[in-house]
């Protein structure tokens, strides 16, 4: 269990460390300074706290959940969809500044998270809530990338 752990969490935050190296300035651009965001944009430590949080939950959700998946090939291709989609995500939006693509990544990766969340709630039931923060978080992450294409 430790080495699986070990594993997903090394995975996990090495996607958004990437996704993150990827977006150039990110948050801090003179572009998303000058943009118009949804009011219940949280403030930007917020986002560090809850992405750790969230992978945290996600890496031990997936140590759990491994071991008790039969059809491995599907898991495994659903999580280098998530990767991908995590990844590809911040630069669309912050580097390439394309909003409508950004809409599009973000709705597919909280579909993906839903996926997780749903599809393997019987195999892993209440360890199945591990993944709510992230959907969760997802589900607000897309309302505000929503807010900016509409608003700007």
């Amino acid at each position: 269990m430790i080495y699986r752990l070990i594993l997903f969490i090394i995975l996990n935050f090495a996607s958004i460390g990437l996704g993150s190296l990827l977006a150039g300035k990110g948050p801090r651009s003179e572009w998303y300074a000058g943009i118009a965001k949804a009011p219940w944009t949280p403030p930007g430590w917020v986002f560090g706290a809850s992405w750790t949080l969230i992978m945290i939950c996600f890496s031990i959700y997936l140590a759990y959940l491994w071991p008790v998946v039969a059809h491995k090939k599907l898991l495994i291709g659903v999580l280098i969809l998530h990767y991908v989609l995590n990844i590809a995500w911040n630069p669309t939006f912050f580097y390439y500044h394309n909003v409508l693509a950004g809409l599009f990544i973000i709705t597919a990766l909280t579909l993906v998270i839903g996926f997780f969340l749903f599809y393997y709630w019987p195999a892993m039931e209440l360890k199945s809530l591990l993944v709510a923060p992230y959907f969760i978080w997802l589900l607000i992450a897309t309302s505000l990338n929503a807010y900016v294409l509409l608003k700007n």
